[in-house]
């Protein structure tokens, strides 16, 4: 689930190690969870987002490069529940042959995986996006969590050298953002929108499922403005998906993975995943038309 986004860190982070610039904002318990995991992460809307990018992985799809931030920038996030215990989701980016040696260190430490499937097609190598899930103290759960992330990046399918960082791209991101009506954010090459699903109130524990915990819509774009490339996920209720789908297709974007990211949720969350090149107004203007659907066929609220 996406959310699936690599936060930008700051001097003071390099400066200090894992914990992020707001480190000062940030609960003791969760500067904890950076320290135990050696990650940089933030915290903002009462979540604490871990981030676990492959920089180490330099990947093309469809012969296309790109960058880390394009989608490759795995997470994990844990939020306040009932009675003190934390709720854990995250979205972990895999080679193939590390996808069961995770997984087996995480069901081992019980951890629940609730997904894994592809977000490209013609991608080389391989990637694979594993969703866990989990609940108990901070503390706890970055203990178990640890073994799982140390197996990330060891696999020998891992030894192509990081790319060069990419360069700032020429796209016209004003007009992007008057295209699809929101504000992006810049990440090296990488102009990325993340929309919330506001509208769909998930609660689980107590713990309110927002968009830093993985409940939101995406597009990101790299390129020029006349040969972009796009990529992104839609959060949807299973009443959105044809009109989405329609939407997509009609606007010549290819659709490469349809699956759940939770076990359980209610509503249902459907994640749609597609991917596109060409004009980057066009591949823009497609984006919209699929946001558009959502929110048109049907709400719901639910809690676990």
């Amino acid at each position: 689930m996406m959310i699936k986004s690599c936060m930008a860190v700051s001097m003071m982070a390099v400066l200090c190690g894992p914990i992020s610039a707001s480190a000062q904002d940030v609960p003791a318990e969760y500067q904890q969870v950076l320290s135990t995991l050696g990650k940089p992460g933030d915290f903002k809307d009462n979540v604490l987002k871990v981030n676990i990018p492959r920089n180490d992985v330099k990947v093309t799809v469809a012969g296309v490069a790109t960058p880390t931030p394009f989608g490759f920038g795995g997470w994990v996030a844990l939020t306040k529940g009932d009675g003190g215990r934390q709720v854990l989701m995250g979205d972990l980016v895999l080679l193939q042959d590390e996808v069961n040696p995770v997984m087996s260190a995480l069901l081992e430490n019980g951890f629940d995986v609730t997904a894994l499937h592809n977000h490209f097609f013609w991608d080389e190598p391989r990637m694979y996006y594993m969703h866990v899930h989990g609940h108990g103290t901070s503390a706890d759960l970055a203990q178990k969590l640890k073994p799982a992330l140390a197996l990330i990046g060891k696999s020998t399918g891992s030894s192509a050298p990081a790319p060069a960082p990419a360069a700032q791209n020429s796209l016209n991101t004003a007009r992007l953002t008057e295209i699809v009506g929101t504000q992006g954010e810049q990440n090296g090459s990488v102009y990325k929108f993340t929309l919330g699903r506001s509208d769909l109130k998930v609660v689980e524990m107590g713990a309110t499922i927002n968009a830093r915990m993985g409940l939101n819509t995406w597009a990101a774009f790299t390129g020029t403005n006349e040969k972009a490339a796009i990529a992104g996920d839609v959060a949807m209720l299973e009443s959105e998906v044809t009109p989405v789908l329609k939407a997509l297709r009609k606007n010549g974007l290819d659709v490469v993975a349809i699956h759940h990211h939770m076990t359980a949720d209610r509503p249902v969350i459907i994640f749609l995943h597609y991917w596109g090149t060409g004009p980057a107004e066009k591949l823009a203007t497609g984006f919209k038309a699929a946001v558009s659907e959502l929110g048109q066929h049907g709400a719901a609220t639910a809690s676990r």
